[in-house]
């Protein structure tokens, strides 16, 4: 089972936001759409998981450049919206400044990189809700649960599912 879904951080806590990912061909589409739903000096964060393969987790806020992470990218990879998220991921690491603004990274034949078998991506992410890198990367079975659990946003998580 596959789900992806978007938590906006209001005044009053967070809220499930019902985006139309689909639309999103490419990572600036999802954060565009991402950032609609910010309020104020608020924050959105996508939550996405293919059932015990592996889970991804972005941050956005205001005009910074997007958090992400990906707790496997060579399965992730292998969906379209983790696939997304994994491009992301590389071209950001083969940026000398990391922002992520190249073209498609592909080697000389033009073959798209792999993606590395395992994490990818900032895991520091949800440092400032008390979780570390080391309990991020040690996430797993319901790693979408886990993760609403850790931004205290459970009942929320579960009334969208």
């Amino acid at each position: 089972m596959h789900i992806t879904v978007m938590l906006a951080r209001t005044l009053e806590g967070w809220e499930a936001v019902d985006a139309d990912l689909e639309k999103a061909d490419t990572f600036a589409d999802t954060v565009r759409i991402a950032r609609e739903h910010v309020v104020e000096d608020g924050t959105v964060r996508l939550l996405a998981a293919q059932e015990g393969t592996w889970f991804g987790v972005v941050r956005v806020d205001g005009t910074d450049s997007p958090g992400v992470f990906v707790s496997d990218a060579a399965a992730a990879a292998r969906t379209s919206f983790g696939a997304m998220l994994t491009e992301e991921l590389l071209r950001r690491a083969a940026e000398p400044d990391g922002r992520g603004d190249a073209e498609d990274q592909a080697d000389d034949d033009g073959e798209r990189t792999p993606a590395p078998c395992g994490p990818l991506g900032d895991a520091l992410l949800l440092d400032s809700f008390g979780t570390g890198e080391r309990e991020l990367l040690g996430l797993d079975g319901d790693a979408v649960a886990a993760v609403s659990d850790v931004l205290g946003c459970t009942e929320v998580l579960q009334a969208a599912r």
